[in-house]
């Protein structure tokens, strides 16, 4: 038997005995049985579900595609700027609060530097955004640890953009660092906290972590909408609408349907009252992010119809344009899972050529992308566009 040849199930196995797992240990990771990781590993039980791939690949820490793939993984993308991001990570006591350090940066140029990477991430610049990172955190924690005003939230942001990228890089034990480490800094301040709960239910969320996204979410959410009902401001209630569309995604990733619905009715109720060209925070919030949530939350709870009908409807709403491009190929990579559930390979082909066309780095560089086109790849005859993507990514020789 080649390499080519190998079995998803001997693949699973292969990479356990890498990791020094035993078949209870990946069992109870997974909340499956032994026997049904045994079964997996002999052939005996087919992996025929992608969300399922991914769930088993998260937890042996490989991309999906590596379990998928023929003979070789599609080659990873980004893993150098990762490197450096967890060095830089790994310098968190270079300069101790208290330490009487002072920067040599000013907290203008700091945060003109921090927009400057926020913007990056939102137009999907992933590659520029791991270049920044690792100057972007020792510059903003040199100046935190000097004392001077309004560096706080400089670190938080700075922190907050490391775990986003992280996440999307299938990096979510480091990113859970990062989100951790921007909630300390923001202990005390409501607004901050609030900010840095964001990419902490994200991390937990890609960690397999579900319900503890959903605890972190909720009561940060219960915590900034309190007064976003009372004064109105625009920039509690965004920050209060995004925690609570994040917590519905953490419950669609458990599989909790109802909780999904209620939670994503909460944050509808604040984005009918919001503007989606006003966002303080740059996170893109307002009806036309709640309706892509949807779409996402049908996709985690393996609802593809459901999936489809609201990607169609969100993308003929007049808030669809103005969604940060980050969000809108995020969203258009979520849409062809969608099309893949109900067996659609030439929409969902579709979609990852709009995405690729909008964001590159979204589909090139993130795993679940790369796996979507690796099964849509892998179905069939396809357009000649999904065949040159699929060659650029490295699906296929």
């Amino acid at each position: 038997m080649t390499g080519g040849d190998v079995p998803v199930g001997r693949r699973v196995a292969q990479w356990r005995v890498r990791r020094r797992m035993t078949q209870q240990m990946l069992a109870d990771r997974l909340g499956k049985s032994k026997s049904w990781v045994d079964k997996v590993e002999r052939g005996v039980r087919a992996l025929d579900r992608f969300s399922v791939i991914q769930d088993v690949a998260r937890v042996l820490r490989v991309e999906p595609a590596t379990l998928l793939d023929r003979e070789n993984p599609p080659p990873a993308r980004g893993d150098e700027g990762v490197d450096g991001v967890r060095a830089a990570l790994a310098r968190y006591d270079l300069f101790p609060v208290g330490s009487g350090h002072r920067c040599a940066t000013s907290p203008d140029e700091l945060g003109r530097r921090v927009d400057h990477a926020w913007s990056a991430y939102r137009h999907a610049r992933y590659p520029q955004v791991l270049r920044l990172a690792p100057e972007l955190l020792d510059a903003t924690r040199a100046a935190y640890a000097g004392g001077g005003d309004g560096t706080g939230g400089l670190l938080v942001r700075a922190y907050r953009i490391t775990a986003s990228v992280l996440v999307k890089l299938g990096e979510p034990d480091l990113a859970w660092l990062a989100a951790d480490r921007a909630v300390t800094v923001a202990a005390g301040h409501p607004r901050w906290t609030a900010v840095a709960a964001v990419p902490l239910g994200q991390a937990l969320r890609a960690a397999g972590r579900g319900r503890l996204a959903t605890t972190v979410t909720i009561a940060a959410a219960n915590r900034t909408g309190a007064p976003a009902a009372r004064d109105g401001s625009p920039v509690e209630a965004a920050l209060a609408g995004t925690l609570w569309v994040e917590a519905a995604l953490a419950a669609a990733s458990c599989g909790d349907a109802r909780s999904a619905a209620e939670w994503l009715g909460v944050a509808a109720g604040i984005a009918g009252r919001a503007d989606d060209r006003h966002d303080p925070h740059l996170d893109g919030f307002g009806p036309a992010a709640v309706q892509v949530a949807h779409v996402a939350a049908a996709v985690e709870l393996g609802d593809g119809g459901e999936a489809v009908t609201r990607h169609e409807t969100a993308v003929r709403s007049e808030g669809w344009r103005w969604l940060p491009v980050e969000h809108r190929a995020a969203h258009l990579v979520d849409a062809a899972r969608a099309y893949l559930q109900i067996g659609d390979l030439r929409r969902a082909g579709r979609a990852l050529t709009e995405a690729d066309r909008l964001a590159p780095a979204e589909v090139r560089m993130r795993p679940v992308a790369r796996t979507v086109l690796a099964e849509v790849a892998r179905g069939g005859p396809v357009p000649t566009g999904v065949a040159h993507l699929a060659t650029a990514v490295g699906l296929t020789r």
